[in-house]
């Protein structure tokens, strides 16, 4: 006698904590993911889903705790199962296992070695993507992505170990909460010791997408304060270098743009970027500090040491890494763009608050017209056109 079909049964799913907050249509995404939303909507619609025995729409969110009622259809959640691994070799998981700065129940802290890029693409077959099912416990999930550095960028890397945590760390980056110090080596010396450059990027036509430069017009707002440490005469410089927005090679569009590009990146600095001698013409970008709140109500404040090459031309110029903490500069950043959004909606709101009531012509009294009267006052009609 074959077993029955679970599908086939009315289940009954506790919130988890993970789930906390979560809207009902994205914890179908997340655990029964082969029922589509037009059935979510049916069976929210034909009262099927029920939440603590009430009825729910799509749009409501979730608390621990909860009791989720599902009608028969589609199969066991997908927590319930194994995920699904890529077989690693052993150097692998020992490559993913060298990089951990620190371990979380919500998320991991990796340090990115330079040249080790953060997804997989069309020729990149080796990424830390691909190096995450190392992470995986149990039965649980894939850990997964929630920020990228580029290729040639070092230093502190993100990893959510559960979707829940995936969404928490994603809107502390989007909302701009997140704090994000970095350290490069520049070519010459700012003038200004401790500024902030406000340059619109946008994408330089004829690179496919591959390269930013500073537009105006067409441009994305991109702020990046920056402050500069030690300097070796007026060859080079190091910086301390945070952005207050998320632009694709942001730092290294901006350190350009105002004659200081980062030594090593040849791509926006030329042979500008490059110093004679023995100093690595690696790119000497280095993610030093990351400073974000973490599920349980603390805060993870994680440092990444330098990579061999950064370490090695901090030596060479001179520059000693006890005078700088990486400590983010203090004030506000500025606004995200759900927060513009928000206070868009507000104004609008409050705008249409303000604007006077428009009454009905039969209704309106006419100022200084006695108490009862009605409308505004008749014309008397041209002589000799009265009722005959």
């Amino acid at each position: 006698m074959s077993a029955p079909d679970p599908s086939a049964e009315v289940r009954q799913f506790t919130v988890g904590p993970d789930d906390d907050d979560v809207r009902l249509d994205r914890w179908f995404k997340r655990h029964l993911p082969q029922v589509g939303f037009a059935t979510v909507s049916r069976w929210a619609r034909t009262g099927q889903i029920r939440v603590d025995g009430k009825r729910a729409k799509p749009e409501d969110r979730l608390s621990a705790g909860q009791v989720l009622r599902v009608p028969p259809g589609g199969e066991q959640p997908r927590g319930k199962s194994a995920p699904v691994r890529r077989e690693l070799t052993d150097e692998q998981i020992a490559e993913a296992e060298a990089m951990v700065l620190e371990k979380t129940p919500a998320g991991i802290v990796l340090n990115k070695p330079p040249g080790l890029a953060t997804q997989g693409g069309t020729k990149t077959h080796t990424h830390v993507d691909g190096l995450l099912d190392a992470f995986i416990v149990g039965e649980g999930p894939r850990p997964r992505l929630v920020h990228r550095l580029d290729k040639d960028t070092s230093g502190v890397l993100l990893i959510a170990r559960t979707p829940g945590s995936a969404a928490f760390f994603s809107r502390r980056f989007s909302g701009r909460s997140a704090k994000k110090i970095y350290w490069a080596l520049v070519a010459g010396v700012p003038d200004v010791a401790h500024g902030m450059i406000d340059a619109p990027l946008a994408k330089q036509p004829g690179t496919g997408g591959e390269k930013m430069h500073v537009d105006e017009e067409g441009g994305q707002q991109a702020k990046t304060r920056y402050r500069v440490v030690e300097r070796a005469g007026n060859a080079a410089a190091w910086v301390e270098l945070e952005p207050l927005t998320g632009r694709t090679h942001q730092l290294r569009a901006h350190m350009a743009a105002i004659g200081h590009p980062i030594i090593g990146d040849g791509k926006y600095g030329g042979q500008e970027a490059f110093l004679t001698g023995s100093i690595s013409r690696k790119m000497h970008l280095h993610a030093r500090r990351l400073i974000i709140d973490h599920p349980d109500g603390s805060k993870l404040d994680v440092t990444a040491p330098l990579p061999e090459h950064f370490a090695a031309s901090m030596e060479q110029l001179g520059f000693d890494e006890d005078a700088s903490d990486a400590s983010p500069t203090e004030g506000p950043p500025p606004p995200s763009r759900e927060a513009k959004k928000q206070a868009a909606r507000q104004h609008a709101k409050q705008v249409r608050k303000s604007k006077p009531t428009r009454r009905g012509r039969q209704d309106a009294t006419p100022k200084g017209a006695p108490k009862g009267a009605k409308g505004p006052p008749r014309k008397p009609g041209p002589a000799g056109r009265g009722k005959r």
